[in-house]
């Protein structure tokens, strides 16, 4: 690992992406043209004193989320991603899992919608990008790998990951996700991750066993959500979901139906999110969901 020049090398992206590039204020007191570290560390869901050791060649060596994740905030290409992962001595991520790079145009689009709640997500349901006001809403990702990133799988294995919504619309969840996945595994052609992801689920969870065994097929474009928030209490909302070319992952975006207490309770969920995010750079450990 050569984490001299990984650290320049992070350095140098950082000094060529704006802060309008990423959603962020510019300010009247910008002393340098492109991020500065804590902003990038803020974009990371890293801690600012961590980023700040990588930059100067030191520290431990960062793990393939914490890459996919700088990746994500420094905007690289394909060839810096890779390049990246090299440095590191981590090898480069094939085209799955939450390592899974998100490709720029979503990237830009989600850039843009700093009043939305708003996260790109993998088919197989692994959060790998959120903006402020998702995880404000829905927390942030749980830093896991393999089968335990995708919220489709947790649904079905973890109790604690169905508390995000109201006890009676479980069982709706519960059929919309197995739908939806029985599509994304037909769609990726029955490949090893996703078979092995079913046949783990159907060892884990009758009820998955059960409603998989209807046969029931259809992809999840849009759906009405209630959403449980600790401070904001039950939030009704719309969810929509843009698609990329080859369907690996979605841009998926949260509004509130016109005239509906939810209006308001997305204005005071930015407020919320701006005074999580001046708290706690580094992100929490809650279920995000998909």
């Amino acid at each position: 690992m050569n984490l001299p020049e990984l650290g320049a090398f992070l350095q140098s992206r950082r000094a060529r992406v704006t802060p309008a590039e990423v959603g962020l204020p510019t300010g009247p007191r910008r002393r340098v043209p492109g991020l500065r570290r804590n902003e990038v560390a803020q974009l990371a869901g890293a801690s600012v004193d961590y980023y700040i050791e990588l930059e100067r060649g030191r520290g431990a060596q960062p793990s393939t989320q914490m890459l996919a994740a700088l990746a994500r905030a420094l905007r690289l290409d394909n060839d810096e991603r890779d390049h990246l992962f090299r440095l590191a001595s981590r090898p480069v991520p094939t085209v799955q899992g939450t390592a899974m790079h998100v490709q720029p145009a979503m990237l830009a689009l989600l850039d843009r919608l700093d009043t939305t709640p708003a996260q790109i997500i993998t088919d197989l349901h692994e959060t790998l990008v959120q903006n402020r006001l998702a995880a404000a809403l829905l927390g942030s990702p749980l830093h896991a790998d393999g089968h335990t990133a995708s919220f489709a799988y947790r649904w079905f294995t973890d109790p604690d990951s169905r508390c995000l919504y109201p006890e009676e619309d479980h069982p709706h969840h519960s059929r919309v996700l197995v739908s939806d996945l029985r599509a994304a595994v037909a769609r990726r052609g029955h490949d090893a991750r996703s078979t092995q992801m079913v046949a783990l689920l159907h060892r884990a969870s009758p009820e998955f066993t059960e409603l998989w065994g209807t046969g029931d097929v259809a992809v999840r474009r849009g759906d009405r959500k209630r959403v449980n928030h600790p401070e904001l209490g039950v939030v009704d909302i719309n969810c929509q979901n843009l698609f990329s070319e080859d369907s690996r992952q979605r841009l998926q975006f949260f509004t509130a139906p016109a005239g509906s207490p939810a209006v308001e309770q997305l204005r005071l969920l930015a407020v919320i999110g701006i005074q999580e995010l001046g708290g706690n750079s580094t992100g929490s450990d809650m279920n995000a969901a998909p």
